[in-house]
């Protein structure tokens, strides 16, 4: 994958609906959703929807088909895996590894950043 594809689909996925989107499509596996399911399940009007479609599309991290009239939109798993392995392709420093080995050295100071986020919207509410 081309540094500019891993930027144009992390930047389809850097907004909340469209990762919502995405995560329901991954779910559904390779036949997809209707329009009409996800718009449903995400509770995102008919026009939102397809502009969002649009974007993931454009991004190459979605992909249509039309049955008659009706479409139906499915996740590019091929091109979810290369932008996993775009991101990955340093980890380990080349070698073969394990999530495990990757996994960020202490989880604990990350959560612990987030409840003092937390912390502070509270006491700005």
């Amino acid at each position: 994958m081309e540094s500019t594809a891993a930027v144009m689909a992390l930047e389809a996925l850097a907004q909340g609906s469209r990762l919502a989107i995405f995560r329901e499509l991954v779910q559904a596996g390779p036949p997809g959703l209707t329009p009409t399911h996800l718009s449903d399940a995400l509770s995102l009007p008919a026009p939102t929807l397809s502009f969002h479609l649009a974007q993931l599309r454009h991004a190459g991290l979605v992909t249509v088909t039309r049955n008659g009239r009706s479409l139906s939109y499915a996740a590019a798993f091929e091109a979810m895996q290369d932008l996993i392995a775009y991101l990955t392709d340093n980890c380990c420093a080349g070698s073969t590894c394990t999530p495990a080995v990757c996994a960020p050295l202490k989880p604990a100071r990350a959560k612990a950043g987030v409840d003092a986020v937390r912390t502070r919207r509270r006491r700005h509410a």
